[in-house]
């Protein structure tokens, strides 16, 4: 079977080219450099009516890198997918090392929904969503668009553009102008050479700090609604629409 070196992961997606199989059971996989690249802009998600109050109802508990491994299984689970054994491998690996996480969104106990993907630098690289129940894929990205605000994150790669994701505010730029963005919130080139050096007047350029994915918490802390249902959820609606 297929190992996919995590190094050449990360290396890939800082260079803006990410792996895929063409199904579960193939044991071949190949890197896709899109030439139109859909982004989800943090400050331009668009929380709908209807989703403000699915949010704020209580219905959901929202959590991070509590069950990566069921997100992910929730992502693989139908009848095609691109995630086959050495892709679920490396990102279960990356999780072990801080660099992939999940947000998941339970009901009554059971896993509903949630939403996977990679950090590197202020970028987030979203992998795949899933949801068994309605709007439970939608909160998932929402408390992943807020937890990457307050971080600090300057982009969301969401890979390819679909009628879900444009409904939230997702948009299709050019390869380069995603380059750019790219080149910003991870300090490497398209070339992976480091684009930390020296500027245009000869000063250093500063490197991208690393985006914080616990942020978010402090907020909630402060806020006084640590916990991550039913208050909680009328604080991340009002966070996403007073910051828009």
């Amino acid at each position: 079977m297929t190992v996919l070196d995590l190094r050449l992961v990360l290396q890939g997606y800082a260079t803006g080219i990410f792996p895929m199989a063409e199904s579960r059971d193939s044991e071949d996989l190949f890197w896709v450099e899109p030439r139109e690249r859909a982004i989800l802009p943090l400050q331009r998600f668009h929380v709908s009516r209807s989703l403000a109050r699915r949010m704020r109802s209580g219905q959901f508990t929202v959590t991070r890198d509590r069950d990566f491994a069921g997100v992910l299984e929730g992502c693989a689970d139908r009848p095609e997918t691109w995630i086959n054994p050495p892709i679920a491998n490396a990102m279960t690996d990356l999780h072990r090392l801080g660099r992939a996480h999940s947000i998941e969104v339970w009901e009554g106990g059971a896993l509903v929904g949630g939403v996977y993907g990679v950090r590197l630098g202020r970028a987030f690289f979203g992998e795949s969503m899933f949801s068994r129940t309605r709007d439970a894929s939608k909160v998932a990205l929402a408390w992943l668009v807020a937890r990457l605000r307050a971080g600090g994150f300057t982009l969301l790669d969401c890979q390819f553009i679909t009628d879900h994701l444009a409904s939230l505010g997702a948009e299709v730029v050019s390869r380069d102008d995603y380059v750019a963005l790219l080149s910003a919130a991870v300090g490497v080139s398209v070339t992976g050479a480091s684009s930390a050096g020296s500027s245009a007047d000869g000063s250093a350029a500063a490197v991208p700090r690393e985006g914080d994915f616990a942020a978010l918490e402090a907020l909630l802390d402060a806020a006084g609604v640590a916990g991550e249902d039913g208050p909680s959820g009328k604080f991340i609606t009002q966070f996403l629409t007073q910051t828009s």
